[in-house]
């Protein structure tokens, strides 16, 4: 009897611990963790970047009854020199929102390529180019501002495959009873992304006064360090895992039973889903969703800064609170979603619609009340954080009702879905810097009433247009097969009347 062959080094750590699975899956959450910190490290080192003209001249231009008493926080110009930037409130809008310009236009051939090749190496090399590109946007910037909204667009256009891969991936590995606490695992890595990246960023740029560059540094290391460990741990589906018990695949197989391989699809169904209501309903939810998100997210940190005049350090930690909480209501959100669907308590479509409503109401509510709380920073932080926290539902409701609607197209669908939400991050920050030219409280009131009315508008149609049932379009030669079985049907009922 031949001797038993012990498992290398490799094989323990990636099939002793977990399922392969739940591998991917915290992988995927750590994926989504960095794709938001390198994004979103500029929205509150911009606050250290910009001599904004109203800090230079320290006077407003127009009367604010509503203004906080404090200071507005000044820097030391010798330490700084030259590393601070004339930027208006409109080009730092335009810089915010160049990202997203990029962002959008690689959803769709990310969604194909994950489809067609595996979700692999769509998402580890899309964010492997976002992260060597964070490295460089401290030169960029110096270089001047066209610069940086190039560099920034180029960057969007490497992180746009992020959540079509993933979906993809999510497609190929999840079964359909674990998809609400999955969904919520890895997409609600961006709310830690966002709360390490806010914090340590606002420790970093309080501490290592004038070396704002630093941030951009080591959150593009760290992007890179996980497409390291990403490449020798995942795989695109559990066909491709050289090391995934044979006890999993089979019970993966058994679960996503319908998921038809990549290359035996039909070509992607373009005008059915074009003119499916769901899928549009499914959009506009998540445009919404998306016009709530971004505005907080990317312009909290300088609402909290200009207007509350919270210091750098306590800006990072009031901006991330909101954040962090929403994380923990996600995780909740998703063992909820799975324990109601599962014990046929609510049906998946009532659930995700149910979900999403609190995930909309909540955090409109919540700003605009913040709006109105005055100066009181610990009332206004509070507000912001419990109005988000509702905003956790958001992932097993929307976030997962792509794979939903079609298994087999998970990743263009998320392509359509968070591309075309993403226009949101397009309009936002410019919108914003429009409305706000002197920075007073009543001009970022109205802000925060747009942004309610857009998320709950949304919200509604969802109600009344949105599904959780598998689309017809799902696969084409069900479809054919339906139609050549009533054509046959027909034409014996035909010759059995004449």
């Amino acid at each position: 009897m031949p001797p038993k062959r012990k498992d290398s080094w490799k094989e323990k750590v990636t099939k002793g611990c977990l399922p392969q699975r739940y591998v991917l899956g915290i992988m995927g959450f750590l994926a989504v963790a960095n794709a938001y910190s390198m994004r979103n490290t500029l929205n509150l080192a911009i606050t250290q970047m910009v001599e904004p003209h109203y800090r230079k001249n320290h006077t407003l231009s127009i009367d604010d009854p509503e203004a906080c008493p404090g200071e507005l926080v000044t820097h030391n110009h010798t330490i700084y020199e030259n590393e601070q930037f004339d930027w208006s409130e409109k080009m730092q809008g335009y810089i915010l929102s160049a990202f997203y310009w990029g962002y959008v236009i690689t959803h769709i051939p990310g969604g194909i390529l994950a489809e067609k090749f595996g979700g692999k190496h769509v998402l580890g090399l899309g964010l492997f180019s976002t992260a060597v590109l964070t490295l460089l946007i401290p030169p960029a910037a110096r270089a001047g501002p066209i610069w940086l909204i190039a560099l920034r667009f180029i960057q969007g256009l490497g992180e746009g495959t992020t959540f079509p891969a993933l979906n993809a991936l999510l497609a190929t590995w999840t079964p359909p009873m674990e998809r609400g606490r999955m969904g919520s695992l890895v997409f609600a890595g961006n709310q830690i992304g966002i709360v390490m990246s806010s914090i340590v960023c606002g420790l970093l740029l309080k501490y290592l006064e004038g070396q704002w560059a630093i941030v951009f540094y080591l959150f593009g290391f760290l992007g890179i360090v996980w497409y390291v460990v990403w490449c020798f741990t995942c795989y695109s589906d559990p066909a491709s895992h050289p090391y995934i018990t044979q006890e999993e695949r089979e019970f993966l197989t058994e679960k996503i039973g319908a998921l038809k391989r990549k290359e035996n699809l039909p070509p992607v169904p373009w005008l059915k889903m074009a003119t499916s209501v769901p899928l549009w309903a499914l959009i506009i939810a998540q445009i919404g969703h998306d016009w709530g998100l971004f505005t907080i997210q990317t312009d909290l940190p300088k609402y909290m800064s200009s207007v509350m005049k919270f210091s750098i350090a306590q800006n990072g930690f009031y901006s991330a609170m909101p954040f962090l909480v929403m994380w923990v209501t996600a995780i909740f959100a998703g063992f909820l979603s799975d324990f109601l669907i599962k014990n046929k308590i609510l049906s998946v479509g009532t659930t995700r619609k149910l979900f999403n409503s609190v995930a909309s109401v909540g955090p409109a509510a919540g700003a605009i009340a913040a709006s109105y709380a005055g100066c009181d920073k610990l009332l206004v932080a509070g507000l912001f954080t419990i109005g988000m926290a509702f905003m956790g539902f958001f992932y097993p409701s929307l976030k997962v009702n792509a794979l939903d609607l079609s298994p087999n197209y998970a990743g263009t669908l998320m392509a359509f879905v968070n591309g075309i939400g993403a226009i949101s991050g397009i309009i936002t920050p410019t919108l914003i810097g429009y409305l706000i030219t002197e920075n007073t409280m009543q001009q970022w009131r109205q802000v925060f009433w747009v942004s309610g009315s857009v998320i709950v508008i949304t919200n509604g149609l969802y109600i009344f247009l949105g599904s959780a049932k598998v689309q017809p379009w799902n696969d084409l030669r069900k479809i054919d097969e339906e139609e050549v079985v009533s054509w046959k049907a027909k034409s014996e009922n035909d010759k059995a009347t004449a």
